[in-house]
């Protein structure tokens, strides 16, 4: 698995833009479609904003969640709520981003609406054209944690975890995860370099360690990185 590193956060989020745009021009011309899976986090939300400025064929574009907390619409830890502020810039049409429908009441069921709509546009089995992932110091990715559940989910592409951080959550699976055609990770911060050595490494003992590293990149900021390698040019 490749990395890239660079000097800080913002240019993390740059080069993440600047590498989802090319992806999704290459698709379009090719299938005329791009999916695009979004997770959660900081600079995943300045790295919507950069792509809002970028050459996108916005009319091709679907993107999804990764995954999304059980809580009230418009709520701060939605991250839908944060993914449509930072894309609210972009000449993209509200019904292409594909919300997990955190609100139904029968989450199982939603769960498997959200994994029909997935195959109706990606195929079946689905298969998305860029994961983007984060890392979390615990070594969780998406909404597999340490401990929950989910982890062992092999037949469904979206599932419903336990209570984490007193809310439970809905989220992509690994089957899913890890026949997109690539994956993107961005890893920031200090607190993340143990568990990027870790990712780095393919330890399957942390949630991060069992997605598939063929066609997957890791773009990471110093602090993160560590000693990987020098830090790229912006």
């Amino acid at each position: 698995m490749q990395i890239d590193i660079f000097p800080d956060a913002a240019g993390v989020a740059l080069a993440a833009a600047r590498l989802i745009a090319a992806e999704a021009r290459a698709a379009v011309q090719l299938r005329g479609l791009f999916s695009l899976a979004v997770s959660g986090g900081q600079t995943p939300w300045q790295m919507l904003r950069a792509l809002a400025k970028e050459d996108v064929p916005w009319p091709g574009i679907h993107i999804f969640q990764v995954d999304e907390r059980v809580a009230p619409p418009g709520h701060a830890d939605r991250n839908l709520t944060h993914l449509c502020e930072a894309l609210s810039q972009a000449p993209l049409a509200p019904q292409r981003i594909h919300a997990m429908p955190v609100d139904e009441a029968d989450l199982a069921m939603a769960a498997d609406n959200y994994a029909a709509e997935l195959a109706r546009l990606a195929g079946t089995p689905a298969v998305l054209d860029l994961v983007h992932l984060g890392l979390g110091a615990d070594g969780h990715t998406a909404s597999l944690v340490p401990g929950d559940a989910v982890l062992g989910v092999t037949g469904r592409d979206v599932a419903v975890t336990g209570e984490c951080q007193g809310r439970r959550r809905m989220t992509l699976t690994y089957p899913l995860i890890n026949r997109a055609r690539q994956i993107l990770w961005l890893v920031t911060g200090a607190a993340k370099a143990p568990m990027l050595a870790r990712l780095m490494a393919a330890d399957p003992s942390i949630p991060a360690g069992r997605v598939r590293q063929k066609n997957a990149k890791v773009l990471a900021d110093a602090a993160a990185s560590g000693a990987f390698a020098s830090p790229a040019a912006c």
